[in-house]
């Protein structure tokens, strides 16, 4: 059988839990959003003629003492892979960088600067949204937060709690929206980019997992934000049934 009323504490336990989850939803946003390791690969490119007393397998001896070599000529009569070598990059919203050969380090792009002119306006908008997304998330957050430390009416509660799921949901359809847009552009500028850029090979990186961890924390937040705002109604309306049930047998009115 089910309990009559839902006690304080546990509406106090579903609020710090909806407040977990958005607190966590937040962290993992900032840190994606700040990070440039949306995706990762790897892009072939020519190996260099070794200059000075430079040896290894990052650059091609020629024109050398060595030249009569086998193994120094051997490049020649190959066309495959012994020619380049792969030079690991990542890519975020805001920078691609990739490693550099002879020595230690990265060289950085403006991922902005790299995207097709005609796909541009579609990062634009999937930074608006992830800046909005992150915004809505702090707001929710506070608001969660007033709600558990905030000792007022029940009402004043509920009115919080509404608001707070609102926003909240809100926030996942425009993180939803914003990783998607940002996951179509970096496609489109694999395929159209500048030819000094384009990966060889590429996957998704940890910032992008941690992106999408935050829109599922993010859900689960507005969802159990809205049992609990749900709960508490009909708790209400259990209680105003049992209140009425109890006035008519006191005073014993009639049914019509």
């Amino acid at each position: 059988r089910m309990p009559v009323s839902v006690p304080a504490a546990d509406r106090r336990q579903r609020a710090s839990a909806a407040f977990s989850f958005s607190f966590l939803s937040l962290v993992f946003s900032i840190t994606a959003f700040s990070s440039s390791y949306w995706c990762e690969g790897t892009r072939k490119v020519a190996k260099p003629f070794c200059t000075g007393q430079s040896k290894g397998d990052h650059c091609i001896r020629f024109n050398s003492p060595d030249a009569n070599n086998s193994n120094a000529v051997q490049y020649i009569w190959e066309t495959g892979d012994d020619k380049f070598i792969d030079r690991k990059f990542h890519a975020g919203i805001w920078y691609s960088c990739e490693e550099i050969v002879s020595e230690e380090g990265e060289k950085c792009r403006s991922f902005i600067s790299l995207t097709p002119a005609a796909d541009r306006g579609v990062l634009w908008l999937s930074i608006v949204a992830e800046i909005l997304y992150i915004i809505l998330l702090l707001t929710g957050a506070i608001l969660m937060s007033v709600e558990m430390w905030y000792y007022s009416t029940v009402i004043d509660g509920l009115k919080i709690n509404a608001f707070s799921a609102v926003v909240t949901a809100l926030a996942g359809l425009l993180g939803m929206v914003a990783h998607m847009m940002y996951t179509t552009v970096f496609q489109m500028t694999v395929n159209l980019g500048p030819e000094d850029w384009r990966p060889h090979a590429w996957d998704y990186g940890w910032s992008y997992c941690v992106a999408w961890a935050s829109f599922a924390c993010c859900m689960a937040a507005a969802v159990t934000t809205i049992n609990k705002y749900t709960k508490t109604i009909l708790e209400f309306k259990h209680k105003r049934k049992m209140l009425e049930r109890s006035l008519k047998t006191k005073y014993k009115f009639p049914d019509h």
